[in-house]
């Protein structure tokens, strides 16, 4: 109990001291901690970080600091907003409205993650609790693929994936994109985070007072930081490793084939920063891993080469083509945000009956937005979405530690990118706050790091003045 009791107050202790802000910052962990468990409890945990955080700036107006993304965000949100004044059934629309607030994660994100320490702690965790979500999501599978061979032993396939696991998510889709996202930020954990950065040693000598001597750079990274907040060998990686296991299993149980394309674009990006000489044992890998899976695993691959085939796919062609007639019709403000059920058989083909399935929106971040809102807010989103790689590969050449983090978040960016080809992500609520969580960290990192500059520059009681 005491040592419960040290450790919480120890944590504590590491978010901001005023009063406001800290219970803002408290919200907030327990907003990412909760991202993979319940989209109610996740979704009142940030209001009253927003709502504590307001409070903070009314009553000490601190400086704050905003990723420099802001005129890209603006236009984005402005022209969603004007796109519901034209749409066919306007109400509907601020269904994505709301969603526009989820944005302030970039926000809250930047100025209430206190340190390097509170950053690592909310990565961790995260780690862990997709882990559980891992394991609860492979019991849906047992549970789910029992009772199809004792029902339906001839069409095991067909009811496996026409009902995914879906952990503590509603949709297997939300699920399987934020599984993705985390297992990208862990692999980057596990392969980088104890990586060495040479300028780290030179610059830690240089805010200390001293200088840079010839050797610092192979000075193991380690001796730079507490023992207790690496990635250690034998026992703390083994650890990880276990919960990379759950997590990756969770996934190819998931049978969510934009989920798996996303996570081997990620995995590329990370090998090939880690040890680029290695990247040639992924396709190697992959051919084994092909022979060696079980039937529907395969079946589920080569269906993908056969689109006519496969009614996931076919649903999918179906709807690019009414999504592209939807551009050419409303290429401005598009049909409205939220609108495609009630208009989308009037723009399939003359006496076309839609394929059986989901037809609420397109299967594609670039077509939905044109098609909901028109080809401006496309080239808002695009401006966006270019300008935060960017800025995480610009702030990964900075840090001077913990560029794992920008490492973590790129191979996110890209696995979103590549899922987003065949899935509209970024108009799911539950993946969108993963990942808009994710595309902050580098921020915060960068930020931390400058503070911690600054005031090791100003001296000991700076940070009080």
């Amino acid at each position: 109990m005491t040592s419960l009791r040290g450790l919480i107050e120890s944590w504590w202790t590491e978010l901001p001291h005023a009063t406001a802000a800290r219970w803002a910052a408290l919200f907030f962990s327990l907003h990412i901690l909760t991202l993979l468990i319940s989209v109610t409890a996740t979704q009142a945990f940030l209001a009253a970080a927003t709502v504590a955080y307001l409070t903070h700036l009314l009553r000490s107006r601190p400086t704050i600091s905003f990723p420099p993304l802001k005129l890209p965000l603006l236009l984005f949100c402005l022209t969603t907003l004007n796109s519901i004044l034209w749409a066919e059934d306007p109400a509907g629309g601020w269904v994505a409205v709301r969603k526009l607030l989820l944005f302030l994660i970039l926000l809250l994100s930047v100025n209430l993650v206190a340190s390097a320490r509170h950053l690592r702690a909310l990565f961790r965790g995260l780690f862990f609790v997709s882990a559980l979500a891992g394991l609860v999501g492979t019991a849906q599978f047992v549970i789910q693929y029992h009772n199809v061979r004792h029902l339906h032993p001839d069409r095991v396939y067909y009811y496996m994936t026409l009902t995914r696991i879906h952990g503590f998510m509603g949709h297997w889709m939300n699920f399987g994109g934020q599984q993705m996202l985390v297992f990208t930020a862990l692999l980057a954990f596990l392969m980088m985070s104890h990586a060495v950065i040479p300028s780290a040693a030179r610059n830690l000598a240089l805010l200390r007072g001293g200088s840079p001597r010839k050797d610092q750079s192979k000075i193991p990274l380690p001796r730079l930081r507490d023992r207790n907040d690496m990635v250690q060998h034998g026992k703390g990686k083994g650890l990880y490793g276990l919960v990379m296991a759950v997590v990756a299993t969770a996934l190819v149980l998931n049978f969510t084939r934009g989920v798996w394309l996303g996570c081997f674009v990620a995995t590329l990006y990370i090998v090939a920063r880690w040890k680029p000489r290695t990247l040639w044992v992924i396709p190697v890998l992959l051919v084994v891993a092909y022979l060696a899976a079980p039937s529907m695993i395969r079946r589920r691959v080569s269906l993908a080469f056969h689109p006519t085939d496969d009614p996931a796919l076919a649903i999918r062609l179906e709807m690019w083509g009414a999504g592209l007639r939807m551009v050419r019709e409303h290429p401005w403000v598009g049909v409205g945000p939220e609108n495609i059920p009630q208009v989308y058989t009037q723009y399939l083909p003359p006496g076309t009956t839609p394929i059986w399935g989901y037809h609420d929106h397109l299967h594609d971040n670039l077509l939905q937005l044109a098609a909901e809102r028109g080809l401006p807010c496309l080239v808002a989103w695009l401006w966006f979405m270019l300008a935060l790689g960017w800025n995480i590969l610009r702030i990964r050449g900075r840090l001077s530690s913990e560029r794992w983090v920008a490492d973590a978040a790129f191979a996110a960016w890209l696995a979103f990118l590549a899922e987003g080809f065949f899935e509209y992500n970024f108009g799911t609520s539950p993946v969108l706050m993963v990942f808009l969580f994710l595309m902050s960290t580098p921020f915060v990192a960068e930020h931390l790091e400058s503070r911690t500059r600054k005031s090791s520059v100003a001296g000991p009681g700076s940070e009080g003045r």
